[in-house]
C-alpha cells in the first residue's frame, strides 16, 4: 500500500490564460482512509481544487502525485479504477432506467454479479425503491441519491482508493443528509477509501470528517484536525462570528451568527 494517496507540492492553478490564483496549495499529504472536509465562502476556489484533482482541469503548475505516481501519468480507465467522481451537478441527456445509470459505475471492472452490486449501492444510498424508474423523472434530491448509488458501484470492490465528492448533499432534507453521512462513512471505512468532500455545513465536517483544509480567496490557509478545532478558525475562515455549545452526547455544534 502507498504511503500517501496524494502527495501535492506547490500546486498552482490560474484563472485561464491570466495571473490571477484559481488555487494554490503549496504542499498537501493525505493518507489512505483519511476523510478530508474542504471548506471555505462561496467562489473561495474549493470546486475549482476538486476539479484538478479530479483531471477535469488539466493545466497547472506544480507537482501531484497519485498512489506514488504522477497523476498525469494515469490513463482515465486507470484513474476510474482507483478513484470515482461525485461533481456538484450532473447532467444526464438520456432518461436512462435508474438500474442502467448506476450500473455505469461497473463498467471499468465488469463483474459477474453486477446486479447485486447495483442494488446494494441504492440500498446504501437509501435509493433502492428508485430502481425502476426513469432519471428524468425523479427529483433533485432522488437523483443525487443515484448519483450517490453510481458512484459507491464504481467503489464496490476498490480498496485503499479514493472518493471525491462535491457538496454531495446540498439537495437533501436534513434527516436524508445525516442518514447518507453515516452510510457513506461506514462505506469509506470499511475500504479505507479516503474521501476528500467540499462542504458548505461545518457540522457536517465536525462529526463526520478527520480533518479540514480550509481555502479563502484560491489559498489553502490552514489544514486542521477536526476533532481540536475552535470556533475561531471558522471565524477567521468565513469572516463572521459563530456560538459553540455542546449537547447531550457530548458532541459539538457550530452555528454562525
Amino acid at each position: 500500500m502507498s504511503e500517501y494517496v496524494w502527495d501535492i507540492t506547490h500546486l498552482k492553478k490560474f484563472w485561464g490564460k491570466s495571473t490571477q490564483t484559481a488555487i494554490a496549495i503549496p504542499r498537501l499529504s493525505v493518507n489512505p482512509g483519511e476523510k478530508i472536509a474542504i471548506l471555505g465562502p462561496s467562489g473561495s476556489g474549493k470546486s475549482t481544487f476538486l476539479k484538478v484533482l479530479a483531471t477535469d482541469l488539466k493545466e497547472y503548475q506544480g507537482q501531484i502525485d497519485f498512489f506514488d505516481h504522477p497523476l498525469t501519468a494515469y490513463s482515465a480507465t486507470e484513474l476510474s479504477q482507483r478513484r470515482a467522481v461525485l461533481p456538484q451537478s450532473t447532467e444526464v441527456s438520456f432518461d436512462l432506467p435508474v438500474e442502467l445509470l448506476v450500473g455505469l459505475g461497473c463498467i471499468s471492472k465488469p463483474n459477474r454479479d453486477d446486479q447485486s452490486i447495483i442494488q446494494e449501492s441504492l440500498d446504501v444510498a437509501n435509493a433502492s425503491h428508485l430502481i425502476h424508474q426513469k432519471y428524468h423523472e425523479l427529483s433533485g434530491g432522488e437523483r443525487a441519491r443515484v448519483h450517490l448509488a453510481r458512484v459507491f458501484a464504481q467503489l464496490w470492490e476498490v480498496r485503499d482508493g479514493l472518493l471525491l465528492v462535491d457538496e454531495p448533499f446540498a439537495a437533501l432534507d436534513p434527516s436524508l443528509q445525516i442518514a447518507l453521512l453515516k452510510n457513506l462513512d461506514h462505506f469509506v471505512s470499511s475500504r479505507n477509501i479516503a474521501v476528500m468532500a467540499v462542504l458548505h455545513d461545518v457540522n457536517h465536517a465536525v462529526h463526520f470528517f478527520d480533518r479540514a483544509l480550509f481555502i479563502k480567496n484560491g489559498y489553502l490557509v490552514a489544514d486542521e484536525f477536526l476533532s481540536e478545532i475552535k470556533k475561531e478558525s471558522f471565524e477567521a475562515l468565513y469572516d463572521t462570528q459563530f456560538l459553540e455549545f455542546t449537547n447531550h452526547s457530548s458532541q459539538r455544534y457550530f452555528i454562525a451568527h
